[in-house]
């Protein structure tokens, strides 16, 4: 009996997204998963046209006592499907976030460099590690949040650690990544909170951008 597992790049079936889809109704039922990343799980399920665009989505789902809907996670994290050793080295695209009564994002194809000086004084800030590259395999964030908040969001596999102290306010790590990937990146966040915040979220990478709307069957 063969145990070979379908490459990344093959296309999946309608039957490979209804198993997709019916882990996802199991992971809300069980509280794993609150509603609003059910609907973003669920929109990028159906718009899916590959495993490599399925499989991040149940990645850091146990197995509801069956066999898991697709096959162990492939060496390919991220939408753009590069190994982790392809995702690590290169130049900084950017070293500095600084949001005063204002606002800062970075997301999509970046290079996260060997430190990132993120500030928010009463504004706001957003880091989205999902489908960026590393300057190094270890990379620091530090965060100063003066009333205000930064939000980091990984992917699964990427070790984490928190290190940031609070005063008035919080370094609040949400999700946890799981067991780090071989070759993952680690990301460090210090920093200081005050009358502020620093969340650090784990979800899936995004999919391709988004087409027409799909109806959701539930």
């Amino acid at each position: 009996m063969s145990d070979e597992r379908p490459l990344p790049e093959l296309r999946a079936s309608d039957a490979d997204r209804d198993r997709v889809l019916e882990r996802l109704r199991d992971a809300v039922a069980e509280g794993r998963l609150d509603m609003e990343e059910f609907e973003e799980r669920l929109e990028a399920a159906y718009k899916s046209r590959t495993y490599a665009e399925l499989e991040p989505l149940t990645r850091d789902l146990p197995s509801a006592g069956a066999p898991a809907p697709l096959p162990a996670p492939f060496a390919a994290p991220g939408a753009s499907g590069a190994s982790w050793p392809a995702r690590i080295g290169g130049r900084a695209s950017s070293a500095t976030g600084i949001a005063v009564m204002s606002a800062f994002q970075r997301k999509g194809a970046w290079t996260v460099p060997a430190r990132f000086d993120a500030v928010a004084f009463w504004g706001g800030g957003e880091l989205d590690l999902r489908e960026a590259n590393f300057a190094e395999r270890e990379v620091v964030i530090n965060c100063i949040a003066i009333m205000g908040g930064i939000e980091i969001t990984v992917p699964p596999g990427v070790e984490v650690e928190v290190r940031g102290f609070g005063l008035m306010g919080a370094f609040d790590q949400r999700d946890t990544p799981g067991p780090p990937e071989p070759g993952a990146p680690r990301v460090v966040v210090t920093g200081l909170a005050f009358w502020g915040g620093v969340e650090v979220k784990v979800k899936p990478p995004k999919n391709p951008p988004r087409g027409p709307s799909l109806e959701k069957r539930l």
